[in-house]
């Protein structure tokens, strides 16, 4: 115990000792994490920020400019197809049976309405001009038998009966010729033209709409009914756009928009169309939008059922755009320089040191070719953006950082200057 005691006061400075070490190294350490941090974000920053001499600025043929606002044209991209109405499709068909005699027509020639397309024959278009001579002479006939029983009954000689049964006769006659008129009619023959050796054998088939033969069906000698059509008939004049829009988009889109599009076998080839209707209701499980435009321009080599891809031309609000050439596309990312404003501190001025008889002028010599290094040059600002459409050269921009609205930007040759912040530099020691 009195050993203890003895060395007490040892003890009480040792251990004040290690504290005291430990306080400083703890000092030390934070110190050291603190400088490190603040040399990480200076070598962020200086790594954001380059330096190009006047000599540098020229070889590059450098020009800068202010931001300015713009109205851009954005566009929707979508996919769909060519699609022609039904009001402008057709199939050419007999109403009456028959054997094919002629084809007047091949595939893709263009027809007018009314043109002969193709000819059927079959016995019973004989058979209705038969009866219908066999009717009208019936009816003068009983046309001569009313206007007998008239008289016969005036003279009080003739049977009411008779007289009822005459008119009836004639009615029924007329009711009878009417209905084969009209069917010769719809065989296309003028039913005022048949006479006794004047009857035709063959059915004309003609156009419904103006178009091109989109296809033959039916060949020489084949039998077609009215459920059979002989060929197909397209009116492309009236060719629509049917694309697909998801809800994303609907609210962007509206009648009177312009659409560029082409066709997927043949993307250099541009069309144009016009939206006239949008849909009202989602098509299918798709959740898209059928949008609807008419084609206009320029409609050569377009047919029903292309597969197409399509840009909605819309108009977006006023925004920050920059040209093409100001923006530099790098790992990803997209950036502008801005030109840094030089402080007066940083302009170039003259060596406080007097230089002394006997100085060695090399000295002299060296800090005057720095300043003339310095003089014109000037600092640029990599400061990352978000690019959004892009028309006539220009590029919609939002800065992630702010950007004063008279500031510089780099408009040509920021290409070389990106490439000046991603050359190795070399580290002193």
């Amino acid at each position: 115990m009195k050993t203890l005691l003895k060395y007490f006061p040892y003890l009480v400075i040792l251990v004040f000792l290690s504290i005291s070490c430990q306080e400083s190294t703890t000092t030390k350490k934070e110190e050291s994490e603190e400088n490190h941090s603040h040399e990480e974000e200076g070598e962020e920053q200086e790594n954001s920020i380059t330096t190009l001499t006047k000599e540098q600025q020229k070889t590059i043929e450098l020009e800068t400019a202010t931001l300015q606002e713009k109205d851009l044209k954005g566009s929707i991209k979508a996919n769909g197809f060519l699609r022609v109405p039904n009001n402008n499709q057709a199939n050419v068909t007999a109403l009456f049976a028959g054997v094919v005699r002629s084809l007047e027509v091949q595939i893709g020639d263009r027809v007018r309405k009314g043109q002969i397309i193709a000819r059927i024959e079959n016995p019973e278009f004989i058979r209705l001009q038969e009866e219908y001579l066999n009717v009208n002479s019936k009816i003068t006939f009983a046309e001569q038998e009313l206007t007998r029983q008239k008289e016969l009954n005036q003279g009080g000689a003739g049977a009411l009966k008779n007289l009822q049964n005459s008119e009836s006769e004639l009615t029924s006659l007329r009711t009878q010729k009417a209905s084969l008129q009209k069917q010769i009619q719809l065989m296309g023959i003028n039913p005022f033209t048949i006479s006794g050796t004047n009857l035709q054998s063959k059915l004309i088939l003609t156009s419904p709409i103006s178009g091109t033969i989109s296809m033959l069906y039916a060949k020489i000698g084949s039998y077609v009914d009215p459920t059979s059509p002989v060929a197909e008939i397209v009116d492309n004049s009236q060719l629509h756009l049917d694309l697909q829009i998801f809800e994303k988009d609907i609210a962007n889109v509206h009648i009177g928009q312009t659409i560029d599009f082409n066709l997927t076998n043949n993307p250099e080839t541009r069309y144009s169309a016009k939206v006239f209707n949008i849909d009202a209701s989602f098509k299918d499980e798709s959740k898209t939008i059928s949008v609807h435009a008419n084609v206009i321009g320029n409609k050569m080599g377009l047919i029903d059922g292309m597969n197409v891809t399509g840009l909605i031309q819309q108009t977006l609000n006023r925004s920050l755009v920059a040209p093409n050439d100001a923006i530099v596309h790098s790992e990803g990312k997209y950036y502008v320089f801005v030109v840094v404003p030089q402080s007066s501190s940083e302009a170039p001025h003259q060596d406080p040191h007097e230089h002394k008889e006997g100085d060695n002028h090399d000295k002299k010599d060296d800090h005057s070719h720095d300043n003339e290094e310095a003089e014109g040059a000037m600092k640029f600002e990599k400061i990352e953006v978000l690019v959004g459409s892009s028309e006539l050269g220009y590029t919609s921009i939002k800065p992630l950082k702010n950007i004063a609205k008279d500031a510089q930007i780099v408009t040509k040759g920021a290409f070389l200057i990106n490439a000046t912040l991603n050359t190795p530099k070399g580290h002193s020691h």
